[in-house]
This record gives structure tokens, C-alpha cells and sequence, in this order.
């Protein structure tokens, strides 16, 4: 199954799209027959899985303040069972959320922004604007406030669903220079003070939206049903250059994308959880939460910050939210599954001689069995037991995208998490559909054949020097075409015209600046993005993204952020050094101080540089793709500092101006 022909050229032509076996003749366009809209597939999950468990969330029972040794107060959590809502339940409240919006004078096909975390009322804010035809502005919850103001500026929409504390922490300081927005609806039961807020501003909470829908005389009022052409989504990007860019999609692209999604995670349904805590207005977890409400799985609601029992808001001695709902299916971003890695390799070097050993050897017999298409059941029960409860135990597969994932994180969380990990590849402007790995494939690395919904061709990129003739394999820019391409950015024309176009078919296509390259099984696998190359002084061309995917792999590194310009002959780098690895280096050395101290200190920095060095050499980079200089960075980049997006990509511009004075120092003065 792993080695079988997954997807091949349409014509003989180089530079032919690609296109998968299993649906060669005609691309994927519906999943469930008659459910061309996203209330239509949620009325069918309804009708068919009407009393089952739906939505998900864990009660709340206490929070307590903790002092850190450098003075800090941390919040901690203590969390109760998950309190469900059937899928009757949810319809009951989203037929009195949409039927509320409307009796407050909300018409149909007009704009209704959400910027709230993720959470259930999230996704029966969506499953009402798509009842009652509102197409839905989603923002993310951790976007600054310049973002936040330009993106429910440009949508013009007038009412804004949020949270309670994302209402009084970032939006009550900008409401005065958003002009358009005259309804807020905020989600929690804490009251709001109304003083402080512009004039003639309504501010609701969404139980009494619900009430006011609930009301007979207003039930009355039939929803106006949308259209397959119907706008549904216009999706804010967070973006990692320049300001948000909302793309635009249509019921039919959501529909289609999720189609190709749904024939790739074989046996969903009811017998599923999923866990949702990636944000909602990110487009994997959007539709991976709406394919799963449609093949009627549960939905239970986390947060990064309460995901596992080591998580930073649980409190010690109590449970993370996977050992209480303990999912079948996740989705997750590289620097998560990163996360988990590093911090089990830590434990495992902590082990004694023994414990370590018989480790690693159980590792490279299940990798060896792996690689021959078998299992190791005993050293599942033996050595990994302990390892695959992080995540609950129950974990069947999980779907990883947003970014590339390093071969040894992949091959880790299939040895330690005993399930396959999928790796998808698609964007914001293709409904999150493109690639995704096969269950049986154990290859890492590559990303999967095209989808059933999508085709797939290279473009050759001359300047990069990249070309459908290339040997061994043919490579180029990622050109995706299909009924899952967005309609384009909203109110961008200029941008549109330079991403989007239609062939003569009809077909609308998106050329998406990745560089791929495909293999004989038609897998693909992304090498490199254009706007990561840089071309050095001497001439050569520099991947930034290659240069970081393999320092990646370095003990040191939490994250890592490469520079380079063409002024210059080498590269620098910008680094988050693992905490607990550097410090115990600093002691060895001699080295005290506070965190920020040791960070600072040019030993340190030359000790790192070694680490990066070695790394580089046994992966095989190229001298000058080697950082010569090195930053170390005391404070982590998180979306909440604006240096990375949701997905946890880098924001190379953003990078830049933060650290522009050391690019200066490192460059020499120039």
C-alpha cells in the first residue's frame, strides 16, 4: 500500500497536472450526496446523529494564582469532566443564535466578524451564519490590535461576536476607530461595564441573543437558505508579511476541500473524538472541526495551554484536558509536535543507563519494523505506554500541517504515539485542501499525493532554477486547481490577478510561491519557498526555510529564524534556545546570571554556534548555509508577540525590525 502509484500526471505533457488515482477521471466536488452547502451537511449530521454527543467543554472549577521564583504570577487551572451538548442541542441553539441575530436586524447575506478563541460557541456562530446565510468574517484571537482594526475596518461588517475578556483586553481601546461595527455579542457569563465604549454601540450577551431567538414570534422568521455560490467564509489571514488578507469562500469551495479531506482519515465516525484547541479562524482546524461534526464524531474543546497534565494553566497534581477526553484524532502545527518530542527526548536522557538503552534499542526495532510495514506490539506496551498517555492513549492518527515537520518529529510520534501522523499541505486560498499522506504511508518528509478534490501541476521557476525537467524528479512552484480555490482576496484585485487566474476549462487555479517537487509514487514534497530564497553576494542561492528545518534538529534550539541579505556573503541567526539545556551548559561553563544574562553572554553564544556547526555538518548543509553569527533570545516568539503567526510561522519582516540592531552588529556595522 505504502509503495503503490497514489497519483500521476493527467497527460504526458511536462509541467501536466497531477492528479490522484482514486479519483482520476473527475475531481471531488461533494462528500455527503444533496449536501451542496454547509447547513445542508450539518442538517444531515443532525438527522443522523441527533442525540450523540456534539460539542465538548470542561468545567471550570477553580483558578489559583502561583508565584514563580522570578516573581511572576502565573494563572493555574483546576478543570472538572467535559459537559456535552448533543447534536440536537446544538442545532436547538444555533436555529435561536441565527433566528436572534435576525430579530436584532441582521439580513441576510450581510457580514457577521468573529474574533473569539476557540471554543463551542464558536462553532455555533458559524453554524448559524451559515443557517441563516451571514457569510462569517473570522479573526484571529491572538491578532494585535492595528490587525484586529483593519480587518473589521476592510470586512464592513456590523456585528462582532467575541469573548468577554478579548472585549475588554483588545477591542474596547479600538472600538472608537472602527466605525462600522454597531452589534457586539460576547460570549461568557461575566457582565460588561458599558462605560468607555463609543456611543450607540449595542453590546449583547449571546444568552440573551439566544433568548431574543428562542422568542416564538421571531422562530417565525425562516431562515433565507444560501446557495452553493454563496459567499461563507472570508477568512482574515494572519499572515507573515504585511497586513491580514481576507480570502474569500464560497459554500461549494468549503464543500469540495472537505470532500478531498474526509477521503483521506479512513473509518471517521461516531466511534471519534477530536480535540479542538488550534484556533478556529486557522483554515485546518476550521474544516477538520467541520468534517468532523459532519461524519458525527465529538468535538472536545482545549486550549494549547491546558493540553496535556504538563501543560503551563494546568495545575500540578491535576489532569490536561487529553487525559480526560482522551481523543482518537488531533490536528497539530510542527512547533507543537516539536515541543512534545524535545521535551520526551529530555526525559529520556534523564533516564538511567538502563532505562536509556533499553529505550533506544526498542525505538530502532520498531523503526526497522516500520520501515518493513509491520508493528511492534510489545514494545508498545512496554516503552511506550507511558509516552502515547501524554495525548491520552487513544490517539488513532494525527494530521499535521501550517508547516513543514521534521523526519525525525514525524518518525518519533509514529514510533512513541503508536498511530500514523499524516502530513497535509494547503493554504488559507485553497480551503485548507492539497496534500495529505496516506495512512499507510511511513514515509517522511513529503507531504502526499493531490487530493480527490484538487489537481496539482509544477511551474517552472527559471530564477530559482527550478523546472519540470529536472532530474531525478520534476520540480517547480505548487500551482493547485480545483472547486476548493477561494474566490480570492477580499477587496484586493490587484493581488488576485497576481495569484489567481481561470484556464480555458473554467478551472480556477492558485499559484502558491511553495516549490515542490513531485515523486514516481506522484507524492509531493515541498523543498522550498520563493520568498525564502536569498541570493548571496558570491552568488549562491540560500534556502532560509532548508537552513532552519535542519538547525531544528539541534538540543539547543527551541526555534529559529535564519537571515541572510544580498549585501552580504553569509548567513546569520536569530535564536530561542531551549531553557533547560542552555542553563545547564552556562553552570558547566561557569556562567551565572538571570536567563536574559546568559542569553546575552558571548560565550554562550560561541558555544551555540558549535552546537549549530556539528548539526549543519550531519545534515549536510552546504558551508555557506552555515550561520556564522548567532542572537539568543531570552523571550519565546509567540503569536502574542507578533514575531510568529497562529501556525507558528515565522514573520520574517516583523523578525527583522525586532532585530535590527544585531542584524547591524553581526553585519559589521553595515
Amino acid at each position: 500500500m505504502a509503495k503503490r502509484i497514489k497519483a500521476k500526471p493527467v497527460t504526458d505533457v511536462h509541467g501536466s497536472p497531477y492528479r490522484a488515482i482514486s479519483n482520476f477521471d473527475s475531481l471531488a466536488t461533494i462528500d455527503i450526496p444533496g449536501a451542496d452547502t454547509l447547513d445542508k451537511l450539518f442538517h444531515h449530521a443532525v438527522t443522523k446523529f441527533g442525540t450523540k454527543d456534539c460539542l465538548g467543554t470542561r468545567e471550570l472549577l477553580s483558578e489559583e494564582n502561583e508565584k514563580q521564583p522570578n516573581g511572576k504570577v502565573f494563572k493555574k487551572l483546576i478543570l472538572g469532566e467535559y459537559k456535552w451538548l448533543s447534536y440536537e442541542e446544538v442545532n436547538t441553539r444555533v436555529s435561536h443564535f441565527g433566528s436572534g441575530l435576525a430579530a436584532l436586524g441582521l439580513k441576510p447575506r450581510s457580514t457577521v466578524a468573529i474574533f473569539c478563541e476557540t471554543r463551542a460557541e464558536w462553532m455555533i456562530t458559524a453554524q448559524a451564519c451559515f443557517r441563516y446565510n451571514f457569510p462569517l468574517v473570522t479573526l484571529y484571537a491572538t491578532l494585535g490590535e492595528e490587525a484586529v482594526t483593519y480587518g473589521l475596518n476592510e470586512s464592513g461588517a456590523t456585528y462582532l461576536v467575541t469573548s468577554a475578556e478579548l472585549l475588554e483586553t483588545k477591542l474596547k481601546c479600538v472600538m472608537s476607530q472602527i466605525s462600522n461595527i454597531k452589534h457586539i455579542i460576547y460570549v461568557g457569563k461575566k457582565s460588561i461595564e458599558l462605560s468607555g465604549y463609543p456611543a450607540g454601540l449595542k453590546i449583547h450577551n449571546m444568552e440573551t441573543v439566544e433568548e431574543l431567538g428562542a422568542n416564538p414570534e421571531n422562530l417565525k422568521n425562516r431562515p433565507c437558505k444560501p446557495l452553493p455560490t454563496d459567499l461563507a467564509v472570508v477568512m482574515y489571514t494572519s499572515g507573515s508579511t504585511g497586513k491580514p488578507k481576507g480570502v474569500m469562500m464560497i459554500h461549494s469551495n468549503l464543500i469540495a476541500g472537505m470532500a478531498g479531506q474526509c477521503e483521506r482519515i479512513p473509518g471517521l465516525g461516531p466511534k471519534d473524538t477530536y480535540i479542538g484547541y488550534l484556533p478556529l479562524a486557522h483554515v485546518l482546524e476550521m474544516t477538520a472541526e467541520l468534517s468532523c461534526a459532519t461524519y458525527g464524531c465529538r468535538i472536545g474543546y482545549s486550549s494549547p495551554l491546558t493540553l496535556s497534565d504538563q501543560s503551563s494553566k494546568i495545575k500540578k497534581g491535576s489532569k490536561g484536558d487529553c487525559s480526560i477526553l482522551k481523543p482518537t484524532l488531533m490536528a497539530a502545527v510542527p512547533e507543537i509536535m516539536d515541543r512534545i518530542y524535545k521535551n520526551v527526548m529530555c526525559k529520556v536522557q534523564e533516564m538511567n543507563v538502563i532505562q536509556r538503552t533499553l529505550f533506544k534499542l526498542g525505538y530502532d526495532y520498531k523503526l526497522e519494523q516500520i520501515k518493513k510495514g509491520y508493528d511492534a506490539p510489545l514494545c508498545n506496551v512496554i516503552l511506550f505506554k507511558k509516552v502515547k498517555a501524554l495525548l491520552g492513549g487513544n490517539v488513532r492518527m494525527m494530521l499535521c500541517g501550517g508547516a513543514p515537520l521534521s523526519p525525525q518529529t514525524q518518525r518519533f510520534m509514529n514510533i512513541c504515539f503508536c498511530c500514523p501522523v499524516g502530513q497535509g499541505y494547503g493554504l488559507t486560498e485553497t480551503c485548507g485542501a492539497g496534500t495529505i499522506t496516506e495512512v499507510s504511508d511511513y514515509s517522511t518528509g513529503r507531504v502526499g499525493a493531490p487530493l480527490t478534490c484538487c489537481e496539482i501541476k509544477l511551474r517552472d521557476w527559471l530564477e530559482g532554477g527550478y523546472t519540470n525537467r529536472d532530474k531525478p524528479h520534476p520540480r517547480g512552484e505548487i500551482v493547485i486547481g480545483g472547486h476548493n480555490v477561494s474566490m480570492g482576496y477580499f477587496k484586493n484585485e490587484e493581488k488576485n490577478l497576481e495569484d489567481f487566474y481561470v484556464d480555458e476549462d473554467g478551472q480556477r487555479w492558485f499559484c502558491t510561491g511553495d516549490i515542490g517537487e513531485f515523486h514516481p509514487d506522484g507524492c509531493l514534497q515541498i523543498i522550498d519557498r520563493k520568498k525564502d530564497l536569498v541570493k548571496l553576494q558570491a552568488g549562491e542561492y540560500v534556502s532560509l526555510g532548508k537552513v532552519e528545518a535542519a538547525l531544528k534538529n539541534c538540543p539547543f534550539i527551541d526555534n529559529i529564524c535564519a537571515y541572510a541579505n544580498s549585501h552580504q556573503s553569509y548567513v546569520i541567526s536569530f535564536v530561542v534556545p531551549n531553557q533547560k539545556k542552555l542553563t545547564s551548559l552556562a553552570q558547566q561553563k561557569g556562567i551565572e546570571g538571570t536567563w536574559e544574562e546568559i542569553c546575552n553572554d558571548p560565550t554562550m553564544e560561541a558555544e551555540v554556534l558549535k552546537e549549530i556547526k556539528d548539526v549543519a555538518c550531519s545534515m549536510k548543509l552546504e558551508r555557506f548555509e552555515i550561520p556564522i553569527k548567532v542572537r539568543l533570545s531570552p523571550d519565546p516568539w509567540t503569536p502574542e508577540t507578533g514575531l510568529v503567526t497562529d501556525a507558528f510561522k515565522l514573520k520574517r519582516k516583523e523578525l527583522k525590525n525586532h532585530y535590527l540592531t544585531d542584524i547591524e552588529r553581526m553585519y559589521g556595522g553595515k
